[in-house]
């Protein structure tokens, strides 16, 4: 059975989905919700215009970087709970299926996803910092960098697997049961998956080209997820590329402010090498993950049909 056909074993009326959707966007409002409150308990404490809480800039710098790191990740914690809920009590559903179609979750494929792409990412950063130092101050300090390890290696891949979960996994299956096919849930995720970067930082700094990268990455994690038949590469890649990224390298304009070793403080354009992951890196990663897993048949598994299995008969039909 493929991955998107899992869905159908359960309940899986199109209004599930939906509410399913509001209730996840609840849990993850209700999760911010301590950050909002202690940035404004700071401002009117120290006798500031709560305005700066409408600044997205402004709203960053209030509490220290390590805080609002632990407080940011905080919703997405919140939301992965309440997307398993959903999961669970309105669908019926076991998560184990929308993680994989193997008998459990492969946590080998995780691990390969993960070190694929830290290894990479910590290799061209310091080849980087010993061909251009003048880009980078080094400001590593003992326990800022060990209380921000500990933040991030603990809910950073919380955060990460909510995306993952909620995009590659949840609407995925979601969309595919309703079109039953595997190209339009493919494109709707990878494009509402880049297209909510808009918001970052990052797309004022550099330009709307950036977001190439970004719908160019849920491509890409949706391409691995459906050659594979499971979350777990996505997962581990994921996780592994905003970890080390946290940790290694941060910068005025970027979305998360950390105590990270290094600082880039360079100019930052956007031009040419924005395209470079989308048209070089991950076509290789995606060739080594098809060699090292056997990919076969991607015609079918990127645009083909998805049709019930027969043992999903009895399940509720979608209208």
């Amino acid at each position: 059975m493929t991955y998107i056909q899992q869905a159908f074993n359960y309940l899986h009326d199109w209004w599930r989905y939906a509410i399913g959707l509001v209730l996840i966007f609840i849990a993850t409002q209700i999760g911010s919700l301590p950050f909002v409150g202690m940035a404004f308990f700071k401002v009117i404490s120290e006798g500031g215009s709560t305005e700066v809480l409408l600044d997205e800039k402004s709203l960053m710098t209030i509490l220290d970087s390590n805080l609002t790191l632990f407080l940011m990740l905080l919703g997405f914690a919140v939301g992965l709970l309440g997307l398993y809920f959903v999961v669970k009590y309105i669908h019926k559903q076991p998560f184990k299926t929308v993680t994989t179609t193997r008998k459990k979750t492969d946590w080998g494929r995780f691990w390969f996803g993960f070190l694929l792409i830290a290894v990479v990412t910590i290799v061209l950063t310091v080849a980087d910092y010993y061909s251009n130092p003048e880009d980078y101050v080094l400001q590593f300090e003992v326990v800022p960098f060990l209380i921000l390890a500990l933040i991030s290696i603990v809910f950073i891949p919380l955060q990460t697997s909510f995306e993952e979960y909620l995009f590659r996994g949840y609407l995925m299956q979601g969309i595919g049961v309703l079109v039953r096919n595997r190209w339009v849930p493919l494109i709707i995720t990878s494009v509402i998956f880049g297209g909510l970067h808009y918001f970052n930082p990052e797309v004022e700094k550099l330009g709307p080209i950036i977001m190439i990268y970004y719908i160019g990455t849920g491509f890409f994690l949706g391409i691995m997820t459906l050659m594979d038949e499971g979350l777990e590469l996505a997962l581990g890649f994921h996780a592994g590329n905003n970890l080390v990224g946290a940790l290694l390298v941060t910068a005025d304009w970027t979305v998360f402010q950390t105590n990270s070793i290094f600082k880039d403080i360079s100019e930052p354009s956007a031009g040419f090498d924005i395209l470079i992951p989308v048209l070089v890196m991950y076509p290789i990663f995606l060739g080594l993950m098809a060699w090292r897993y056997k990919w076969k048949g991607w015609g079918e598994k990127l645009f083909g049909k998805v049709t019930p299995p027969p043992e999903a008969e009895h399940t509720i039909e979608i209208l």
